[in-house]
């Protein structure tokens, strides 16, 4: 699989982690360039704790060592340097004086930057597994709420069009209750950005329980979502000033739903035809006239 960012990785389990490896990880994140020239004891002394939990970090992360932590940071960088995506110099901090120029690209680098890193990232063979399911799926349940909630009910819209029998929920109560309904038969999605939500992590769990193939979108591998799916799609983000991760990592998610969504299209191709071409017409007979001026 094509690398990840080790800034990505870093945010991912930062909220795992406390006290002093903590304060490890939000001080490479602050400053990951200037973290490159730092030996281990002195990552140390910058975050008032030592050489020996700067190495515990690195581990906790799943990295070998403080030299492996530095070669990532260096490659990162040099991706950064050399991709049509983002320039180095365009950071994610936005100041209330900076002007609308500013906002716009970091903005656009920071989104631009979390599709890419999805694409980079995206597991093809665990895109195959789920797309299967799904074509030949008897019902499709997908959960999630919140931003999580609405992706879910894009999902819903793009399978629902191409012939899947296919229901997006976004409430706890009556997620938990189709889930029970479901059979080996059926596919159940979990989309959850943190992959801890509970009440996108129960019914989940019950749809598993229940027999059907359970695939989960998340930005977090390990997490209990990702551990509990049989199939796990995992996306990216890059955050800004005021936008949190949930929020900035809606349009890589998007990309892996639009990334299944195709190949499902193309798993069930008779049937993707025959239902787009009955429902092509729809959008035109709702668009509204535009009168030409006398």
């Amino acid at each position: 699989m094509p690398p990840t960012d080790v800034t990505a990785l870093i945010r991912t389990e930062l909220p795992r982690l406390a006290g002093s490896l903590r304060k490890v990880g939000e001080l490479i994140l602050e400053d990951p360039a200037g973290v490159t020239h730092c030996s281990a004891a002195e990552l140390g002394r910058r975050t008032g704790t030592s050489q020996a939990t700067v190495t515990r970090f690195c581990r906790a992360i799943g990295l070998d060592s403080y030299q492996h932590l530095l070669i990532e940071l260096a490659q990162e960088r040099g991706r950064g340097e050399v991709s049509d995506w983002g320039t180095a110099e365009i950071g994610p901090d936005i100041s209330p004086d900076d002007d609308l120029e500013r906002v716009v690209a970091v903005v656009g680098s920071a989104d631009l930057r979390a599709v890419q890193q999805t694409i980079d990232r995206i597991d093809l063979d665990a895109v195959e597994r789920a797309a299967q399911a799904v074509a030949r799926a008897r019902r499709i349940d997908v959960y999630g709420v919140g931003g999580s909630g609405a992706v879910a009910q894009e999902t819903e819209v793009r399978l629902f069009r191409i012939g899947c029998s296919v229901r997006g929920w976004n409430e706890v109560h009556a997620a938990v209750t189709s889930a029970a309904l479901l059979t080996p038969a059926d596919v159940a999605i979990g989309i959850s950005h943190s992959g801890s939500t509970r009440e996108t992590l129960e019914p989940l769990e019950l749809a598993k329980e229940r027999g059907a193939t359970t695939v989960a979108l998340t930005a977090d591998p390990r997490s209990p979502l990702a551990r509990t799916a049989d199939v796990r799609l995992i996306s990216s983000s890059s955050e800004t000033s005021f936008r949190t991760g949930s929020i900035g990592a809606r349009h890589s998610v998007l990309v892996l739903i639009d990334c299944l969504y195709v190949r499902v299209a193309q798993l069930s191709y008779q049937r993707a035809s025959a239902s787009l071409a009955l429902t092509d017409h729809i959008a035109g007979q709702h668009a509204v006239k535009s009168r030409r001026a006398r």
